[in-house]
């Protein structure tokens, strides 16, 4: 895959709560020179984001529910709703973790329908990514009850008209993407796309996720990724 390609399937990111507006312009900067998907940001960033690329190919993304999803699901709402209002083309929330630990299908998609209902009533153009936390809903059990957590986050996003579902914050303790969550997402989101985002350090870890099944990536270290180049001490997705 040559860079133009590869970059083609990155969201830029910076989430880290200490950046810096500098630090915003510059990865949006860095966006347009190499035409990554779009930009990732906390919400408090996005009207700024929003302005430095209008009118470009590449997408305003911003996070919500971020990075716990643990407060109640139409507070999730509100604020997924008000990052639509300020000109956010994807929205990545966070799923509550303890519906998908528990295999509770209901519980989940009642979650992501408060984030879903109330963003398409904003603009039906907004593609939503729901966060699941793969690491966390793989850790402590064993392959076939990983999976299953999986596959019930899968079912759920797909019912409640997720566009998405990603492996990771990059904030959880219990890791980033893998190459088997990423493929038990592919196998059991078939209708949906899949983001890879947490420890993608490298090209290839960007192309081992995208081999397993990824279609888009989450990197805080998208230009290294693209030209090849190595991250001193590691960048955070």
């Amino acid at each position: 895959m040559d860079a133009t390609a590869l970059a083609a399937t990155i969201d830029h990111t910076l989430l880290k709560a200490e950046a810096p507006a500098a630090g915003i312009d510059g990865v949006c900067a860095e966006a347009l020179t190499h035409g990554f998907a779009s930009v990732c940001v906390n919400g408090v960033f996005l009207p700024r984001v929003v302005g430095a690329l209008r009118g470009a190919a590449v997408k305003a993304c911003a996070v919500a529910g971020f990075p716990l999803g643990a407060m109640k699901p139409t507070v999730k709402a509100i604020e997924a709703t008000s990052l639509a209002k300020d000109g956010a083309q994807e929205i990545d929330f966070v799923a509550y973790l303890p519906a998908l630990i528990a295999k509770n299908h209901a519980a989940a998609v009642e979650d992501f329908l408060q984030v879903t209902t109330n963003v398409r009533s904003v603009s039906r153009d907004i593609v939503v990514k729901v966060i699941i936390e793969s690491a966390a809903l793989m850790a402590g059990v064993d392959e076939a009850e990983g999976e299953a957590r999986i596959a019930v986050a899968c079912a759920a996003a797909a019912e409640s008209g997720c566009d998405f579902v990603k492996t990771s914050t990059g904030f959880h303790p219990a890791g980033g993407a893998t190459v088997p969550a990423v493929a038990w997402m592919r196998k059991h989101a078939a209708n949906l796309q899949v983001k890879a985002s947490g420890g993608i350090r490298t090209r290839d870890d960007a192309l081992r996720m995208l081999d397993a099944g990824a279609d888009r990536l989450g990197c805080s270290a998208g230009v290294e990724i693209v030209s090849g180049a190595d991250v001193p001490g590691g960048a955070a997705c």
